[in-house]
C-alpha cells in the first residue's frame, strides 16, 4: 500500500507550535494549493490543507516560514477523530509532514547570511592557496590536480 501525498503551496497563517505532555513540538498549518485549471469564470481555485509535523522539524519549520510562505512538503496522509465539547464526533484529516522544502528565498536572512560572513572574513582572516582572496567559482573553471582528489 502507498500512503504518500505531497504539496505545493502557500501557507494561509503563520504555523500554530504547540508542545506535548512529554515535550515534542508540533505544529499545525493550512497550505493553499492552486488548482491546475480555472473554473467557469476563467479563476483559478484552490484547496486548503490541513498539515502536522512534529519534534525537531516543526520548531524549525515555524521559526523559517510565515504566512504566504511558499513551500513544498511530503509525508503520509492520516485521518483521525476526536469527540467535540457538544459529544459529536469529528473526523479530521491532515497531511503528516516528514520532509519540507523552503521554496523561495528569504531576502532578510540572505543579507543576514552575508553580514555574518563578512564579519568572520574580518575577524578571522583565511590563510590558503589564494593569498587572501577566495577562488571565483562562477568562472566555471578551477583549477584542482589529481593530487587533491580524495579518490
Amino acid at each position: 500500500m502507498i500512503n504518500r501525498g505531497v504539496l505545493t503551496g502557500r501557507l494561509t497563517k503563520n504555523p500554530e507550535v504547540r508542545y506535548t505532555q512529554s515535550g515534542a513540538a508540533n505544529a499545525t498549518f493550512t497550505l493553499a494549493v492552486n488548482r491546475p485549471f480555472t473554473n467557469q469564470q476563467g479563476e483559478h481555485e484552490a484547496d486548503f490543507i490541513n498539515c502536522v509535523i512534529w519534534r525537531k522539524a516543526a520548531e524549525t519549520f515555524a521559526n523559517f516560514t510565515h504566512k504566504g510562505s511558499l513551500v513544498g512538503v511530503e509525508g503520509r496522509i492520516q485521518t483521525r477523530n476526536y469527540e467535540n465539547q457538544q459529544g459529536a464526533r469529528v473526523y479530521v484529516t491532515e497531511l503528516v509532514v516528514e520532509n519540507f522544502s523552503f521554496l523561495e528565498s528569504n531576502p532578510n536572512s540572505a543579507n543576514r547570511t552575508q553580514q555574518n560572513n563578512n564579519h568572520e572574513q574580518q575577524q578571522h582572516p583565511t590563510n590558503n592557496n589564494y593569498g587572501g582572496k577566495q577562488p571565483d567559482i562562477n568562472d566555471g573553471a578551477i583549477d584542482i590536480s589529481d593530487d587533491d582528489l580524495p579518490f
